[in-house]
């Protein structure tokens, strides 16, 4: 894996970690070593597919399920495009998490997903059929967004604050000195 898709990756297990465990608090039913595993993994075969037609996350769960390991490469399967359907607000899905933490992460850097998708439609949405994909992506990670923060007592801008982290630690994240403002406690008020 190059270095810089290690270090998107580990970025992107940052957001999946912090949203997965605030998930888990507000209720829902997340096995976060998926969680974990599934994010630091979703790239796992972008490099071996630079360059080609092969789809990079297809590629990296065919082997994670050579390996034994199908749960995570459900979650490597969909980290681009989700399976399924969105509206059922009650379960959320460790792919789901993993995908969105995804869309917020812009190389290195946790951005909004209208930063994401801007950068997104110039790189890659050079045809018109490229930028519809783009496009349908862009309006299902807004309602998966939407499906995430509804039962957080965080909105999506506190992510932002993930890109004060230490790459070993929770510590000097950033978070505002104010009371609820943290990562463990939730919005900032």
């Amino acid at each position: 894996m190059l270095p810089n898709i290690r270090e998107h990756s580990f970025r992107v297990m940052q957001v999946a970690v912090f949203l997965g465990e605030a998930l888990a608090a507000a209720g829902f039913d997340l096995h976060l070593p998926l969680v974990t595993v599934g994010a630091l993994l979703h790239d796992i075969g972008k490099t071996p597919c630079l360059g080609t037609l092969t789809n990079h996350a297809e590629w990296g769960a065919v082997i994670l399920e050579e390996l034994g390991y199908p749960q995570v490469a459900q979650v490597v399967r969909e980290h681009v495009h989700l399976q399924g359907d969105l509206t059922d607000s009650m379960a959320l899905r460790e792919a789901e998490v993993v995908n969105y933490a995804d869309k917020r992460v812009l190389h290195e850097e946790v951005v909004t997903l209208e930063a994401r998708f801007a950068d997104a439609k110039v790189r890659y949405g050079r045809t018109p059929e490229a930028l519809a994909r783009i496009q349908a992506t862009e309006i299902r990670a807004r309602a998966l967004e939407k499906k995430i923060f509804a039962s957080l007592d965080l909105d999506p801008d506190n992510l932002l604050h993930l890109n004060h982290c230490r790459r070993d630690s929770w510590e000097n994240c950033g978070w505002p000195s104010l009371p609820g403002a943290n990562p463990r406690s939730g919005k900032s008020r």
